[in-house]
């Protein structure tokens, strides 16, 4: 997958779907809670910027009486879920989560959904299945970095994974491809992993920690957000750059620029949007809103840049940005009838 597969999916939905008309019920008296459980890097800030943009002109145009935001202040499971206990008791119509944990939630989520409160999870997804998943292929993108290099790097060689947030369900699966994409090619070994938490300061200093002890490194394996951090450890090291798969932060997009112009450096970059939060909102407005026919489990692709095509995205980011795509209600409703259509 990559932008012009994020792009055409749109344009598919809104050229060949009926786009089913609106609402049935009211929402304008309707409250929907944001429950996310980290904010500590470029990406977690660019999907709560994206959020507030969207939802802030939802409640001015009156299709939502409130649209607030609620970030626990760690990352621990118990925080989150005395979090959504609140909220329960707040009487919130709908909850949207970013989770810390899969299934450590479900007991606080089943209590949301018993309420009658609508429960709509993206990024950090739950498996309660009274939720509303929003989903990314995150299984897919672990395993086609390792695709990506073996294009680059028939002969194989050492690999450095780069981790995510420990407990997600993000990490798991991204890793769980990864791992796959190394099975089926066995010229690669992941030499070491570390945790990254998804943030370039973290991830520079873990690589920093191991780079003493590892052999040469071909490649890095990542997450997202790790790549320009990844980079600064093995310059500082005075270490071969490997090709570090990167993650559409703009440091690590730019770093790839200036890369590429010194030395042809090639590489693949790959997340899910930040402003797919603003996806979950919607999703959640159009339950309320009467919708039926939305099925628990909604895919959109993840947002990837090319050697051809990562330039043309790099001044549309921000300075400490990261590559999104900010969701329309049509947006969603496109997105909702793409998926009834598979």
């Amino acid at each position: 997958m990559n932008k012009k597969f994020f792009d055409k999916t749109l344009l598919a939905a809104a050229t060949g779907i009926a786009i089913i008309s609106t609402a049935n019920a009211d929402t304008k008296n309707m409250r929907i809670a944001f429950s996310n459980n980290y904010a500590g890097n470029s990406w977690r800030q660019a999907m709560l910027k994206s959020y507030d943009i969207v939802t802030k002109k939802a409640v001015a145009d009156g299709i939502v009486a409130a649209a607030d935001v609620f970030t626990t202040p760690d990352k621990e499971v118990p925080t989150q879920a005395a979090q959504i206990q609140n909220l329960i008791l707040q009487g919130y119509n709908a909850i949207v989560i970013n989770a810390s944990s899969p299934d450590a939630l479900n007991g606080a989520i089943k209590q949301a959904t018993d309420a009658g409160i609508v429960v709509v999870s993206f990024d950090g997804i739950v498996t309660e299945p009274s939720a509303y998943r929003v989903v990314v292929d995150f299984k897919d993108y672990g395993e086609q970095e390792v695709e990506h290099l073996a294009k680059w790097l028939p002969k194989g060689g050492n690999l450095l994974e780069i981790r995510g947030l420990a407990g997600t369900s993000i990490d798991g699966v991204i890793h769980s491809g990864i791992a796959e994409g190394v099975q089926k090619h066995p010229e690669f070994k992941i030499a070491n992993s570390v945790e990254g938490d998804w943030d370039q300061t973290v991830a520079q200093k873990a690589v920093a920690t191991v780079l003493p002890s590892l052999p040469e490194i071909v490649g890095v394996v990542d997450q997202g957000g790790d790549g320009y951090g990844a980079a600064q450890a093995f310059a500082g090291a005075g270490r071969k750059e490997p090709i570090i798969i990167m993650g559409n932060r703009q440091d690590e997009l730019a770093w790839w620029k200036e890369q590429k112009d010194k030395n042809g450096y090639t590489t693949w970059s790959a997340s899910i949007a930040p402003g797919v939060s603003t996806l979950a909102f919607w999703v959640a407005q159009q339950i309320l809103d009467g919708r039926k026919d939305i099925p628990h489990d909604l895919v959109v692709p993840y947002l990837a840049f090319t050697q051809d095509d990562f330039e043309a995205a790099l001044p549309k980011i921000p300075v400490g940005g990261v590559a999104s795509h900010e969701y329309t209600l049509d947006d969603a409703k496109k997105a909702i009838e793409a998926n009834i259509k598979k």
